[in-house]
């Protein structure tokens, strides 16, 4: 018995440092063994993604890099970073940038995910615009949408409100972007687990889901259709849109973003919101008084204000749904 459990023991050893030896070659071949990524190619990657998406990323974020971007390098048939990152900056399609963004962003989300806004959104906001917005056009961005369970949890809401509101009709469509064309398709499709919807009110459940396999539900047509989704970089110091927003949700966005992009971006925020709009971010995020516009509300929503609050605008015009948010 003693020779027997000798002899198993010297097998699994064999297979052991055998199969070392295969992941060993397969990463020496692929030129990603030790050095993995060397200071130099950090700092390539590292300065692009703030230069491009505004995302600032530390020394301690290396490994990061490494695991998420390694199958890239593999795939590719790269032998380091640095052919990586020359590929990624020559490449003219903008397909590897779509997986270069795709890879390294986090999205996160759930629905009635720091529910006290959506609390607030309904009870506090949606009063007020329907009080204030004369032409009854409402305009609300989900920025950062990730894969849409924020932005369709704020078209229920909308519609919930506003559908046995007496006279004309109110327009409830949202506009919801994102950098990230991976999570974007997913939030276009809207299909989400059981598990997933729970949070959610069982009326919205009945009335707003489908049934699409044993384990997944979709979002209904009538949600769906109001919601106009689109690829867009926070970081563009254009803002194309052709009427200003009455409410702006970017929760959880620019906690990636260092200070001086940060405070960029909200003043982008506020030059694009209409006189007396919200903004809502994430509770992990803040704006300093003294470098926005913004006036303090409660925790982690800021509002625009001045002596005039609202005035009526022109009727909008019969463009298709692309064209309702960006100007030409």
């Amino acid at each position: 018995m003693g020779d027997v459990n000798i002899n198993l023991i010297g097998i699994i050893a064999m297979l052991y440092f055998a199969l070392t030896d295969i992941i060993s070659l397969d990463l020496i071949g692929s030129g990603l063994m030790e050095s993995r990524i060397n200071d130099r190619e950090f700092k390539l990657i590292r300065d692009y993604i703030k230069s491009n998406y505004g995302i600032h990323l530390g020394e301690e974020k290396k490994s990061l890099i490494y695991s998420r971007l390694r199958s890239v390098l593999v795939e590719k048939g790269f032998d380091n970073f640095t052919q990586y990152y020359e590929y990624l900056v020559a490449d003219k399609t903008g397909q590897a940038a779509i997986t270069f963004i795709d890879k390294m962003t986090t999205n996160h989300t759930f629905f009635m995910r720091e529910v006290e806004h959506f609390y607030y959104f309904r009870d506090t906001v949606l009063p007020y615009l329907k009080e204030n917005v004369k032409d009854r056009d409402l305009r609300i961005w989900c920025a950062g949408c990730s894969s849409g369970e924020e932005s369709y949890t704020l078209e229920m809401f909308l519609t919930d409100y506003f559908k046995d509101q007496p006279g004309r009709e109110w327009n409830t469509e949202l506009l919801a972007t994102d950098i990230s064309t991976k999570v974007l398709t997913k939030a276009m499709k809207g299909v989400y687990s059981n598990n997933q919807i729970k949070p959610l009110d069982e009326n919205w459940k009945k009335s707003y889901f489908r049934k699409y396999d044993a384990e997944n539900v979709i979002v209904t047509d009538e949600i769906k259709n109001k919601i106009t989704y689109r690829k867009f970089n926070l970081m563009e110091t254009r803002m194309p849109f052709r009427k200003k927003f009455h409410v702006i949700f970017c929760r959880n966005v620019m906690i990636y973003f260092d200070n001086k992009t940060r405070e960029a971006l909200v003043k982008r925020f506020y030059d694009v919101s209409e006189k007396g709009a919200y903004l809502f971010i994430g509770h992990s995020e803040s704006l300093n008084n003294t470098d926005t516009n913004y006036k303090y509300i409660m925790p982690s929503v800021y509002r625009k204000m001045w002596f005039i609050i609202f005035q009526a605008v022109d009727k909008v015009d019969s463009l298709a749904k692309n064209q309702r948010f960006f100007a030409n």
